[in-house]
């Protein structure tokens, strides 16, 4: 899919690379919109630049009125921030609804805001935020709002020299009630089919300013402004906020595709911007998103924000696979998935759509549960990794693996090395989940099968609920 992998390892260092390559190379992180792309011929490039080893990019920092996100910071890292919680609250709601698991240990949202897609969940809380991007280049900085950062559909104002360094968050206050919904056609892994965000501002019960921003409808973000100037001074009693739903219709032309016609997202807006602000007037999920982040579902047990010291790749990838050590020499061009099978020789990992939907190919990348499909081998150089074939301890069974076979749960054994590895994770996470915490770890892996009962019996069984 590429030719040349380059991996930067300061700021400098990448903005040298951007000038000299321009739009004939493509920035990497997370890789799970870019590898995506490249599987289906989008934007194909023969030279990625990799930036995950730019350990200054990957922060989460508050200072009184603002909350500056680095590009490196993925969906993980807002849902497990308090600061996030209480400055960015839909921000954090939208991430939740973020693909799977093993899709939010890695994307990270600057990616999500370049990808520029109008469905695209954390654009349309940021944008009701009021947020700002950083662009950098070797030339220098400059700062654009939100708004004005899109031209169209997967259109941007970045240059090919620069980089998205910084998000820029202006903080929620006392007096704002905040929120983020999404309609899919499922509960994960799902491409909205319209998604919105609310962000009032109160004096005592009258709302003295909204903003009301409607994604999934047109080709970019766009604003309820009918509604945003119907709901300034008045309480959000019922009949306001029917009124304000009927009213947002004004503001968009909706769209109609695969998921969903235009007739069935008009009619749905307006109940949606309805039920939104019926549930801001009593402001009872504040109490539900401000618990403790640990009681959440990441499977991840190595914090992403301690980035380990990375000696420069070269011509091999040298890395740990379940406790041995690998020199892989032909791989800086294949994903992470194909290394595994092709080079390393353990074909217990699985290829079932190879673009981060089925969860088949899951494996632990530094404590991480990822699609493997969409990791570029090279991330894994001077990385510990661990496959299905490492889950147990010798001849003894992970006691996951004891439980799918008295439980029964193994059918055609497919899907089932991703099942074990996001199931075994999340065991690590919370040994004792709750069948809510397990619904969610297992939502980004898809049985062939259909057979999730015997599943989910034998998660219960190990994490000692049944």
């Amino acid at each position: 899919m590429w030719e040349t992998y380059l991996q930067p390892t300061s700021l400098a260092e990448t903005l040298d690379l951007l000038q000299n390559y321009k739009a004939s190379a493509r920035v990497i992180a997370g890789g799970t919109d870019i590898l995506v792309e490249l599987q289906r011929g989008v934007k194909p490039t023969q030279t990625l630049i990799d930036i995950t080893a730019v350990q200054d990019l990957k922060y989460i920092r508050y200072k009184p009125g603002w909350l500056s996100v680095g590009a490196l910071t993925t969906h993980n890292d807002i849902l497990r921030s308090l600061d996030c919680q209480r400055y960015a609250l839909p921000l954090v709601q939208a991430c939740a609804e973020v693909g799977a698991p093993q899709i939010r240990t890695r994307a990270t949202i600057a990616g999500n805001l370049i990808t520029a897609s109008p469905a695209n969940d954390t654009i349309t809380p940021l944008m009701a935020l009021n947020a700002e991007v950083v662009l950098v280049s070797s030339a220098g900085e400059r700062c654009i709002s939100l708004y004005d950062f899109y031209l169209g559909v997967r259109r941007t104002r970045l240059e090919p020299d620069e980089l998205l360094r910084e998000i820029r968050i202006p903080a929620l206050s006392s007096n704002q009630r905040s929120l983020f919904l999404k309609l899919g056609l499922r509960q994960a892994q799902a491409i909205a089919v319209i998604n919105l965000a609310f962000v009032l501002t109160f004096e005592q019960d009258i709302v003295s300013e909204a903003r009301i921003t409607l994604g999934c409808l047109a080709p970019t973000i766009v604003h309820a402004k009918t509604a945003e100037a119907y709901l300034k001074g008045k309480q959000l009693e019922d009949e306001i906020c029917r009124e304000a739903g009927s009213l947002a219709i004004q503001d968009v032309s909706p769209i109609g595709d695969v998921r969903a016609t235009a007739e069935y997202r008009r009619a749905t807006l307006a109940a949606l911007v309805t039920q939104g602000l019926q549930r801001l007037a009593s402001n009872q999920d504040v109490e539900h998103w401000t618990n403790d982040p640990t009681t959440r579902v990441s499977l991840e047990t190595a914090p992403s924000s301690d980035l380990h010291e990375r000696h420069p790749l070269h011509e091999s990838i040298e890395t740990t696979i379940n406790g041995a050590s690998y020199r892989l020499t032909n791989a800086h061009q294949k994903t992470l998935l194909n290394t595994l099978r092709e080079d390393a020789g353990l074909t217990g990992t699985k290829e079932g759509c190879a673009e981060g939907e089925c969860g088949a190919c899951t494996v632990w990348l530094n404590g991480q549960a990822v699609m493997s499909c969409l990791v570029p081998a090279a991330q894994a150089h001077q990385s510990t990794i661990t496959t299905i074939e490492g889950l147990a301890q010798g001849e003894q069974l992970h006691p996951l693996q004891q439980a799918f076979i008295d439980q029964a749960a193994v059918q055609c054994g497919f899907c089932i090395p991703g099942m074990l590895m996001a199931g075994a994770k999340l065991l690590d996470e919370h040994p004792h989940p709750t069948m809510e915490q397990i619904q969610v770890a297992l939502s980004g892996n898809i049985c062939r099968c259909t057979g999730y009962r015997k599943i989910l019996n034998a998660m219960l069984s190990a994490g000692g609920q049944a």
